[in-house]
């Protein structure tokens, strides 16, 4: 038998139990009843389900990690992470990208005077092919930019931070589309986003705020005194603060876009004329610019207090009251909640969390602690339905370990076909966290589609692009140690009977990437 020529009822059963297993008792309530005649085994199922829902997916290398330091040991090193070692080749692959040597400012002024000259051009020949030069290369550049965050996402020790970059990457959404946001979505993340993913909530909100990405994203380099734009004003206390439901009004939207006036971008190397005496007020950090020409100085009345009129020091004292909020620290305490634990995570919970994100001035870590402890995140292990980023990334690090994939395009298309590119959603609410949106038919279809191909090693991960392809032989050994030690007593007898008929490796492969347990996390 082929690998693409699957038994008909094994395909069905497994796409059934797969779809509906979203509701059901997950793989880690199975292995909690089955191991009540075996502690040592109880124990080794939870850190495993455990494993699965704080990284972005269990691994040969994960496991043993987890078992030489102890479950509480590994994850104080997730939660408190230092640089990350990566596998030599996948560093060198970073290394090389231009948006790795190139910092964004020069990156961004260059491809602006691409941008100018290719308008310039006379002949109309020569104007749409340099026209098509200009896109080509920022789709290249946003291209380096997901390619670098999956295989960090795939290989990264520090795997609770590549999830939580994620996280913040899809609450702070940006849509590369837009303008050339695709020259900075790269910067974006590695560097508003990534290093203060497990830190201080107020520092994460500040560097957001600060990158010229999200200011050209929402709108805020139109936004000067006597033309207001309300577009930031409005998302900043929305979607990445308060929440929809946080006690502000219209007049706090019309009063924080006030405070925003002036503080948006300068995409070239000129610095504009400010009025002699605004010069003082004129700030410049890479592509950031404060222009005090543009801002409006009179006082503001913002969540119920007077923000007295008087340059770029009103952005911190706003941003410090949204940070410090209560509903602020009950609406980002929800959302990891629902992130981590379900879809309508236990309030008890939530109020634990915020409580916490109150007490520590919202240090994102301690949040996170508070949550892993509880039991409700224990008994939510298996349960949550996984967004196609986790299941795509989980299937390649359960299929190849720290081996080093030679194409992250694969991967890339995957998540377009499934509807969660990255840096890919064109609204600013980010993607969707719940397990209905999801777990249609469609998505069963894809993914059952996308283990069959990883299953038979015909992905084309590690075949390199370009004239010139190199392809390394890479069939996953999915029936290994790791399985028969780590993931057997987790799998329902149906997933395990599914196995017993498969005709071949690619067939076995296949049925185990495709299994409810592989969809769940």
């Amino acid at each position: 038998m082929t690998p693409h020529r699957l038994l008909p009822t094994t395909l069905i059963s497994l796409l059934l139990l797969a779809g509906c297993a979203a509701t059901g008792p997950g793989p880690a309530a199975q292995a909690d009843h089955r191991a009540q005649s075996s502690p040592a085994q109880t124990s080794s199922a939870q850190d495993v389900a455990m494993l699965e829902r704080v990284s972005w997916g269990v691994s040969g290398g994960s496991v043993r990690q987890v078992q030489d330091k102890g479950w509480n040991a590994w994850l104080r090193t997730q939660l408190h992470p230092g640089k990350a070692a990566l596998p030599p080749a996948i560093a060198a692959q970073i290394d090389a990208m231009t948006i790795s040597q190139v910092p964004l400012e020069q990156l961004v002024i260059s491809m602006e005077q691409k941008r100018k000259e290719s308008a310039g051009v006379m002949d109309d020949m020569a104007k749409q092919q340099a026209q098509k030069d200009y896109q080509q290369e920022l789709n290249r550049l946003a291209r380096e930019a997901a390619t670098r965050s999956l295989l960090l996402d795939v290989y990264s020790p520090n795997q609770l931070q590549q999830q939580l970059s994620w996280f913040w990457l899809n609450h702070f959404s940006v849509h590369q589309g837009k303008h050339n946001l695709r020259a900075m979505v790269g910067d974006y993340e590695a560097n508003a986003i990534a290093p203060h993913a497990l830190g201080k909530f107020r520092d994460l909100l500040g560097a957001t705020v600060h990158h010229p990405a999200m200011l050209r994203y929402l709108d805020n380099e139109a936004n000067a005194a006597k033309r207001i734009n309300e577009n930031y004003a409005r998302e900043l206390m929305e979607l990445h603060t308060l929440g929809v439901n946080g006690g502000y009004s219209q007049m706090d939207v019309q009063e924080l876009a006030r405070i925003l006036t002036g503080v948006g971008v300068n995409l070239g190397a000129d610095t504009p004329k400010v009025k002699p005496a605004l010069q003082s007020q004129y700030v410049r950090r890479g592509l950031f610019e404060f222009n005090p020409n543009r801002h409006d100085y009179g006082d503001k009345q913002f969540l119920g207090q007077t923000v007295k009129g008087r340059g770029l020091a009103e952005l911190d004292e706003a941003l410090d009251r949204l940070s410090r909020s209560p509903a602020t620290a009950h609406f980002i305490s929800g959302k990891l909640a629902q992130y981590f634990v379900g879809d309508n995570p236990p309030a008890p919970l939530v109020a634990r969390m915020a409580a916490t994100f109150q007490r520590s001035d919202g240090l994102i870590a301690d949040v996170l602690q508070t949550m892993f402890d509880s039991p409700e995140f224990k008994q939510s292990l298996g349960k949550k339905f996984k967004d196609p980023m986790h299941y795509v990334v989980s299937a390649v690090r359960l299929s190849y370990d720290d081996k080093p994939i030679l194409n992250a395009g694969p991967m890339l298309n995957w998540l377009s076909r499934m509807g969660q590119p990255l840096y890919g959603r064109q609204t600013p609410d980010g993607y969707p966290l719940t397990d209905a949106s999801w777990a249609s038919p469609g998505q069963m279809t894809t993914r059952f589609d996308i283990a069959r191909t990883i299953g038979s090693g015909s992905a084309g991960l590690f075949k390199t692009d370009g004239p010139q392809p190199q392809e390394k032989v890479a069939f996953p050994q999915l029936a290994s140690a790791l399985y028969y030690q780590s993931l057997q007593p987790g799998l329902s007898p149906a997933t395990r009977q599914a196995l017993d008929q498969a005709a071949s490796p690619q067939e076995w492969n296949t049925f185990l990437l495709s299994s409810p347990e592989m969809m769940h996390r």
